[in-house]
């Protein structure tokens, strides 16, 4: 080894050894001891205090994309909002759309040194400690507007010290991640203010029912002193608590420097205002049945709740357009509603709507929980809450009470006996309506059904009306009601009779028709409508017009039910088995299929499912539903750019012949002129459609409509029996339908049925249905020369006997010529001619 490494080697082990005996020096002292084992005990409590408390808590960064569950917002046809589903009423507004005086009423009532400290208010926090511990309670106070939000959005509401710890540490890192703005955007759109409103927008309308910024001084005051508990300062119950609150709230302002003493003063001479409790302004009323259909769509496509996905029902956010016009829901709806109130008139009152035990005086949330209401006229939907010889304690919804004399419940109990009133009991839910200075009894149908309207070139459901009441009564009969369509399921049949080479024109015989079928069901014999007997040989036509049941079963059985059922299958009534009695409506099937179904046949056998979700947005705008939707570009140009005119893609599948299913309408409309709807005819448009009444009768029908839309209604009791011998879906249903159409159709065109390439139009006898020559259709509905539609090749001829064949060809030329010298004015209209004058038969 060289020296000089052996002089580095002896220099080396000399400075570790000087180290070493330094340290051992060192040691020796009592305060570098002290100072080892304070360091040891920091790093420990370092650790056990981090996997206690910071080791699990969640990751301030989604706080920077953090979402709050939003309500889900239903809009209507023309973009009107008519519904949210919600279980938080929420709106979220960016920190500039808050008004500031608003944020310094919450600055005042909840931190007022926000904007100072970083996130924690350690003296605040020592002093909760101190009365917390003092006291013996459970541990509150000291929380700033951070913790707070670390509380809501990321650790929960548990109450507990290591909890409040949690919320200091995660406040802290939140006030590292997020300017004081975002925070206080955050706070004022999750905090929860009662009435099921979270977020200050939506609790603004929950309580003053108004927006934000129309809010003045004090009412921002008062729902800046919500967060310490909304039932504590609730208006109704608690207004003198929520007067002194607000007032503290308003004084904390005063001496911050927010407002001036005028607004103080002000502000403090005014009452709460708040309303009463109220529904939500985004819920139309009337359109209860149609948006709980929505809704059970939705829940089938994106769930309920946020653990089901990113676009759930109540946390999502979304935006649904549907196809509900507010003016048709309108229409349908007073019609049915007026409909069964003039069946129901007359016989008695129906019965309490339910019944709920009151405990004490809690007649209140017995009422609430039922979440019964009535949006009919006047009515209200009460509980009686006392019964007393003279009159009837009544109860509603928004707390308030009123009287039913034994006057004004006199009429008699429905199949019982005895009057109202002697019926009544404390508990019963009933309906009333003003009267005088008190209530008046009022009597919710028995009788119920639903009526439907689509528009057929799209299959988009324009209103949907499935019951009396929907808070009264939820059950959906347009799409949950399987009931006997019995002859609107006609034109179906005679669908398939067309698409199996029969014409309007063709011959049935409307006589005795009995089928054996087999050993066990022995023979059946079919009858027409009321036993009416056999009237002989008649067209197609006149069967349908006139609703002829042995004509039906007879042209069934020729076509052959296996063809029948197969096209009631595809054209979505429903799946049945080939027996001839489900050719008269024997089987069961809902209004929204048959309405759907006679779309079907007005769009020239064209399908379109129903719907009545037109798209659905996220909460960002994006369509995520229906798949590989796009917009229609240029749609909405307000000028035309000389281009071709858009047109959205058709997605129909050809369900009928499109030749047969106009030959049905054009069928179809002469139960309209002269049929069994003839109540109808005085609307003066192209309209076509069938009544039905079927067996009991139990349920009378009507569908029908224009090239615009198509309707369609039953009513019924929902536990079927008789409506009495007199009942016929012309007499009953197909005014009710009428009432609708008056108003739906005012101002519209008179559209008629465009006939499909092929068609053939021929004057014909309508009684024979044999051609007519030398004569021409009039507009009298019972003229006996009518024009039929018929396929090529399918329309009757002249036939020409050769008895009556002329033997001399000259002669009989000569003879013509004179014949046709002799008129005056000679007629040289062709039948082109005439069909393009009248317009509608092309």
């Amino acid at each position: 080894m060289a020296a000089s490494d052996s002089t580095v080697n002896f220099r080396i082990r000399r400075d570790i050894g000087g180290f070493r005996g330094y340290l051992r020096n060192a040691w020796g002292r009592w305060w570098v001891k002290a100072l080892a084992a304070l360091g040891v005990l920091f790093v420990i409590g370092y650790t056990v205090f981090y996997f206690l408390f910071a080791a699990d808590l969640p990751s301030v960064d989604k706080l920077r994309t953090y979402e709050p569950p939003l309500p889900t917002n239903v809009r209507g046809v023309d973009g009107t909002p008519i519904h949210s589903y919600a279980r938080e009423r929420r709106v979220e507004l960016s920190y500039d759309e808050y008004p500031p005086l608003l944020v310094r009423a919450f600055l005042a009532a909840e931190d007022k040194t926000f904007f100072e400290h970083h996130g924690v208010d350690y003296l605040g926090i020592a002093s909760a400690a101190v009365n917390n511990l003092s006291s013996h309670k459970r541990p509150a106070g000291a929380s700033t507007i951070t913790q707070q939000v670390a509380k809501n959005l990321l650790i929960g509401n548990e109450t507990s010290y290591s909890r409040k710890i949690k919320e200091a540490i995660l406040a802290y890192r939140i006030e590292d991640t997020l300017t004081k703005k975002q925070i206080l955007e955050l706070y004022l759109n999750q905090i929860a203010l009662g009435r099921n409103a979270f977020g200050v927008e939506a609790a603004s309308y929950a309580y003053f029912g108004k927006d934000l910024n129309q809010l003045d001084l004090a009412q921002m005051a008062y729902l800046a002193i919500l967060p310490k508990g909304p039932s504590n300062y609730d208006p109704v119950r608690h207004a003198d608590r929520a007067l002194g609150r607000r007032a503290y709230v308003l004084r904390e302002m005063l001496k911050n420097g927010f407002i001036t003493q005028a607004q103080h003063d002000e502000a403090m001479a005014e009452p709460l205002g708040t309303v009463p409790r109220q529904t939500p302004k985004t819920e139309t009323a009337g359109s209860g049945y149609f948006v709980e259909e929505v809704r059970r769509q939705l829940k089938d496509k994106f769930g309920e709740d946020a653990k089901d996905g990113p676009y759930s029902i109540y946390a999502g956010g979304l935006w649904v357009r549907t196809s509900l016009d507010n003016r048709l829901q309108d229409y349908a709806q007073t019609a049915l509603r007026e409909g069964l109130l003039r069946f129901d008139r007359g016989r008695g009152w129906s019965g309490p709507i339910d019944h709920k035990d009151i405990v004490g005086d809690a007649w209140l949330p017995a009422l609430l929980n039922t979440n019964i209401g009535l949006d009919y006229d006047n009515w209200r939907a009460a509980i009686v809450t006392a019964v007393a010889q003279t009159d009837a304690g009544l109860g509603f919804s928004d707390g308030t009470t009123g009287v039913l004399p034994r006057a004004a419940a006199q009429m008699p109990v429905r199949g019982e006996g005895g009057t109202a009133f002697a019926a009544l009991k404390v508990g019963d839910i009933i309906a009333v309506a003003p009267e005088g200075g008190s209530y008046a009894l009022r009597s919710v149908p028995k009788i119920s059904g639903a009526f439907v309207v689509e528009e057929p070139q799209t299959g988009r459901v324009l209103a949907m009306q499935g019951g009396f009441d929907f808070r009264a009564q939820q059950f959906n009969r347009a799409t949950q009601a399987l009931r006997q369509p019995g002859s609107t399921i006609k034109p179906i049949v005679y669908a398939a009779a067309l698409e199996g080479g029969m014409t309007p024109a063709s011959i049935i015989v409307d006589g005795p028709f009995c089928v054996y079928q087999g050993a066990r069901l022995g023979q059946k014999c079919f009858k027409n409508f009321g036993n009416v007997g056999g009237s002989g040989a008649h067209t197609m036509r006149w069967g349908v017009e006139q609703s002829r049941n042995l004509m039906t079963v007879r042209a069934a059985a020729t076509t052959g039910m296996p063809r029948i059922v197969s096209l009631m299958d595809r054209i979505g009534v429903g799946k049945y088995e080939p027996y001839l009695s489900y050719s008269l409506g024997a089987g069961v099937t809902t209004v929204s299929r048959m309405v759907n179904a006679y779309a079907i046949l007005a769009n020239q056998g064209r399908s379109h499912p129903a719907t009545l979700i037109d798209f659905v947005q996220d909460r960002h705008g994006k369509v995520i539903w229906p798949e590989n939707w796009h917009a229609c570009d240029r749609c909405n140009a307000p000028d035309w750019n000389g281009k071709p005119m858009p047109r959205p893609v058709s997605r129909g599948k050809q369900i009928v012949d499109a030749m047969s299913a106009y030959q049905m309408v054009h069928i179809a409309e002469g139960v309209i002129q002269r049929g069994t709807a003839t109540v109808l005819r005085d609307l003066d448009r192209p309209m076509f459609g069938k009544t039905g009444t079927n067996t009991g009768p139990t349920d009378v029908w009507f569908i029908g409509g224009t090239p615009q839309m198509i309707g369609g209604l039953y009513i019924g009791y929902d536990q079927p029996h008789s409506l009495g011998g007199a009942a016929q879906g012309g007499t009953l249903a197909a005014p009710i339908f009428k009432a609708f159409a008056v108003k739906a159709y005012e101002g519209l065109p008179k559209i008629p049925f465009r006939a499909p390439a092929g068609i053939r139009m021929v004057r014909i006898d309508r009684a024979s249905g044999k051609p007519v020559f030398g004569t021409w259709p009039s507009d009298d509905p019972k003229a006996s020369v009518i024009w039929e539609a018929f396929k090529p090749e399918s329309e009757p001829r002249r036939v020409v006997h050769r008895d009556v064949i002329v033997p001399d060809p000259a002669a009989a030329a000569a003879a013509a010529k004179a014949r046709a010298d002799a008129q005056a004015p000679k007629d040289t209209r062709r039948d082109s001619d005439f069909l393009q004058r009248q317009g509608g038969i092309y």
